[in-house]
């Protein structure tokens, strides 16, 4: 238990890496800190201590929070500093002598955070303490909903992976899948509702994989939260396509509340590259998927994540992968260039493709889904999509996204904010290799 004068009057800043989960994951953490009296602040201020949310998809992720650690210790030399999340669940002896670092914890243990600090407040033994589960051994789920802006949450309803695919070390990170109940999760979307919410974003590891033990699905999932009253939107983060089912399909299509929005992986359009990347599809059945939305759906959006400069992917494989995105009636690529992950089995394919032709490849594919996504934008100037108007920005401009997630600009009108409005599309305002389709008004 916590002593309520354990913290007193502390304050804390909060820096998230990586996905849409961990941002959820740090609102819940920001909550707990909230309810034992340590009071979020932001950057500019002075905090007491320093929660990092890391990531480690790729190197690059680890460097970004070693710089990060290295850049609040410098600006915030008596703050104590805490990192979690798969940086700190994957190798934690890497990041405790950094100057500044009082607690890693792993993924696991993001909700005992502020029990970590209370014990360490009590000892003051000034050294650090590492708090990391094996991943084989994580079975708990934490549920967690990000509640930064009050017109969009995100809501965790999966963690851990049981996919295993060659180059990825989040089963590594997060563990073996796990979910909560559809119960818990809807009466977190109730909860949500009541404080005035309007757009949920539904999010996990493998989001497909929900139910996996018991006798409930995604679907089962999909559908009670359609029955919440006062949640307008519901968005589909990204899900698997062999756990993606034509029934799932078929009830995004006919229901009022979930929007016309997939993100898919991909990964490659090459077979020979999805078998060694220990993939569960082949790009037939991605291609029926991407047609089955088009046919029940023709304004989805769609955005498809792909992996390029794998290992395996020689030129050859390189150009039929760029060849099937093509072919695909969709609406964006997430580019990422293949990142070498130790202790992946990719690491045992012989082929490796040099840093120079991964960026050339990467720049072709980012060319690729550029105009897409100018395709895809233009089909709806002139038309009216329902937008869900976000609250006014720092300058007081103002912007929201349409029910198939084109971001779109306005003229300021605060008192439209966390309202669904109609609004005409007039013009394509900027579309570039890391934006959304961007639509002025």
């Amino acid at each position: 238990m916590i002593d309520k004068e354990t913290f007193g009057n502390r304050s804390a800043l909060f820096h998230t890496f990586g996905c849409k989960l961990n941002f959820a994951e740090t609102s819940t953490v920001a909550q707990l800190f909230a309810s034992q009296g340590i009071q979020r602040v932001q950057e500019g201020d002075t905090p007491d201590y320093i929660v990092i949310n890391s990531c480690s998809v790729t190197e690059f992720a680890d460097k970004k929070c070693r710089q990060a650690i290295r850049s609040f210790a410098r600006r915030y030399p008596e703050a104590k500093i805490i990192v979690t999340g798969c940086y700190a669940q994957l190798k934690p002896d890497e990041i405790t002598p950094l100057p500044g670092v009082t607690i890693v914890a792993g993924n696991d243990r993001k909700l005992l955070l502020a029990e970590y600090l209370a014990a360490e407040e009590r000892e003051a033994s000034g050294a650090s303490a590492t708090y990391v589960t094996p991943a084989k051994d994580i079975r708990s789920f934490s549920p967690s909903c990000s509640r930064g802006d009050r017109t969009r949450y995100f809501l965790k309803v999966q963690d851990g992976c049981d996919y295993y695919c060659s180059y990825c070390t989040i089963p590594m990170a997060r563990g073996r899948s796990r979910s909560g109940s559809v119960a818990e999760i809807v009466e977190q979307a109730r909860q949500v509702a009541a404080e005035g919410g309007k757009e949920i974003v539904i999010t996990g590891v493998n989001i497909g994989d929900f139910g996996k033990g018991s006798d409930e699905t995604f679907l089962d999932l999909c559908r009670s939260l359609d029955t919440v009253e006062g949640i307008e939107r519901y968005r589909i983060s990204s899900i698997e396509p062999n756990l993606l089912t034509d029934e799932t399909i078929e009830f995004v299509a006919s229901s009022r509340r979930f929007m016309p929005h997939f993100h898919i992986p991909l990964q490659s359009g090459s077979d020979e590259v999805l078998k060694l990347m220990r993939r569960r599809y082949d790009t037939a059945l991605f291609r029926h998927k991407i047609e089955r939305i088009r046919a029940v759906m023709p304004d989805a959006f769609i955005g498809v994540d792909l992996i390029v400069g794998a290992r395996g992917e020689t030129l050859e494989r390189f150009e039929e992968s760029k060849r099937f995105v093509e072919s695909l009636d969709i609406s964006r690529l997430h580019v990422f260039t293949y990142s070498e992950r130790p202790g992946t089995r990719a690491l045992d394919i012989d082929i490796a493709v040099s840093p120079e032709e991964k960026h050339r490849r990467t720049r072709q594919m980012l060319r690729v889904s550029e105009k897409k996504l100018r395709d895809f934008t233009a089909r709806f100037i002139g038309s009216q999509r329902p937008v869900l108007a976000e609250h006014p920005r720092h300058d007081g401009s103002m912007a929201g996204f349409t029910d198939n997630y084109l971001r779109v600009n306005f003229a300021p009108r605060p008192e439209l904010a966390n309202t669904v409005v109609p609004v005409k599309l007039t013009a394509i305002s900027d579309i570039g290799e890391e934006s959304d389709g961007e639509v002025m008004i």
